[in-house]
């Protein structure tokens, strides 16, 4: 006898009392943006083309209205080609005032092994400077994501309806063919009277971000080894930096005290100042020669 018939037996008796290693969908607690614009919620998902080459799939979808705001196909998303995305989006639709996302690396490094813990990636940099409030699930919980989750579930299932696309480009006509029956032709059962997403988001007034909120800060401690050559690195907007302090303090221990693009470079053992300047973010290598360096 198999161990799913005991098990089955053992319920109708009622000799089993559950234990369910997930919660019960009638515990979750929906939440809804009040506003468009309110909140984007964002993910990417995979596909495959006609001859078996994965690519995958960007999505940004309006919290309040289910509206598509952008959805792109690329080999592989990275956080420039978001930031591309994003963009664009917001050039279309304007500023929202938040966003919410997993935490994958490519939306924000806040769970990032040692080295990168406290710093920022390229979209993060973006969000600030726009005053854009980020707002991540909570690593596992997939839930938090629902609405764009449920979306690329239709979006798929739709996709699998039709001929596999043999290019990117193919897949992206696709795409834009179903974003405009899924905004402007299919009533969504979610919004009031079963309105299409691009009729209740053309007729709500639009929330922007907040101007009084302080985004702008952003403090950090770095603890490192200067290198054999007096180098150190420090990822600034997703790229690595190379800080030099020359040759004579090679292998010092050092601290790292990080005012958004502000960098001061102290000897972890002494307190002496061993350099401070302001990050060029249109550079790799920062040189020694710097309005605000003091070696």
């Amino acid at each position: 006898m198999s161990r799913s018939t005991v098990a089955r037996t053992l319920t109708r008796a009622g000799l089993v009392t559950a234990e369910p290693k997930k919660r019960p969908k009638s515990s979750y607690v929906r939440f809804e943006a009040a506003m468009p614009n309110e909140c984007w919620q964002s993910d990417f998902t995979h596909w495959a083309l006609a001859g078996g080459a994965g690519v995958e799939i960007l999505t940004f979808l309006d919290d309040c209205t289910r509206l598509a705001i952008s959805v792109t196909a690329h080999p592989r998303v990275t956080t420039p080609i978001i930031v591309d995305a994003f963009r664009s989006a917001i050039a279309t639709h304007g500023t929202p005032a938040s966003t919410l996302t997993d935490n994958g690396m490519v939306f924000t490094v806040r769970h990032a092994g040692w080295g990168r813990q406290g710093g920022r990636n390229a979209f993060e940099v973006e969000l600030q400077r726009l005053g854009i409030q980020q707002k991540n699930g909570s690593p596992g919980h997939p839930q938090t994501q629902g609405k764009v989750e449920r979306f690329q579930q239709t979006m798929k299932k739709w996709l699998r309806a039709q001929p596999a696309p043999d290019t990117l480009t193919e897949l992206q006509d696709r795409l834009d063919a179903f974003v405009t029956h899924y905004n402007q032709q299919r009533p969504h059962r979610s919004p009031p009277h079963h309105t299409t997403p691009a009729t209740r988001y053309s007729t709500l007034p639009k929330a922007h971000p907040d101007p009084d909120r302080d985004t702008h800060s952003h403090d950090r401690i770095r603890r490192d080894r200067v290198d054999k050559n007096g180098t150190i690195t420090l990822r600034v907007a997703s790229r690595l930096r190379h800080i030099p302090l020359g040759r004579a303090h090679a292998r010092t221990r050092i601290l790292a005290l990080v005012h958004d693009l502000d960098v001061t470079v102290i000897n972890a053992a002494t307190g002496e100042l061993l350099r401070e300047l302001t990050i060029d973010p249109e550079r790799d290598y920062q040189p020694l020669r710097n309005a605000k360096d003091r070696t």
